[in-house]
């Protein structure tokens, strides 16, 4: 086994994943590499249920072995919102700025101090004959009021790390990749998929 389909058309996502699956060997295809693929809505109460249903859709569809990923963040102060909603939170339009600039004004009147959130992160395997397993990951930070870096994607300039006083957008790949929820929910999924192939002889 040398491939591994993720099912997402989202470029950072990818770039993530196969830049922490580089040391694998194993080569990285996307959405972007298969034909008219079948659209998947997500409509899963948990990430792990959205990125099950992404893995067994398409899995189902091409035969091949896939991982489905969901994740987003939970900010306390808003009652765990943005969530599973956190790529469309701010309409079925929604972009990286429309969505930070909601979660700034929500949080316009929280005071630092109640401003904990964590990134989540779940990851399924599936092949065609359906959902193998699923795990997750989850990395804890704080939302700040100004947008910071240029790095990663989606809440990362507004997610800082207290430890390195930086956010996401400021941190290089490399460190985000030694703590991110991806990085963590990755880890747990490489175990996963090392025990289906052994047992599957893939």
């Amino acid at each position: 086994m040398n491939q591994l389909l993720i099912a997402t058309k989202n470029k950072g996502k990818v770039h993530e994943i196969a830049d922490l699956l580089s040391p694998t060997g194993i080569k990285v295809i996307s959405l972007f590499d298969i034909p008219n693929p079948p659209e998947i809505i997500e409509d899963g109460l948990t990430f792990r249920a959205n990125a099950a249903k992404k893995a067994v859709t398409i899995a189902l569809y091409t035969g091949c072995l896939v991982m489905g990923e969901d994740s987003g963040l939970e900010v306390d102060a808003l009652g765990g919102r943005p969530g599973v909603y956190s790529a469309r939170y701010s309409g079925d339009h929604a972009t990286d700025q429309t969505n930070n600039a909601l979660l700034l004004k929500e949080l316009a009147h929280v005071p630092p101090e109640k401003r904990t959130a964590r990134y989540r992160c779940a990851m399924a395997l599936a092949d065609k004959t359906g959902c193998i397993d699923v795990v997750e990951g989850a990395c804890e930070g704080v939302m700040i009021d100004t947008p910071r870096g240029t790095n990663g994607f989606g809440y990362d300039p507004l997610f800082m790390i207290p430890a390195h006083q930086k956010t996401f957008g400021e941190l290089p790949l490399h460190v985000k990749q030694t703590m991110s929820h991806r990085a963590e929910a990755l880890r747990k999924f490489l175990k996963l998929l090392e025990k289906y192939l052994a047992a599957s002889k893939w």
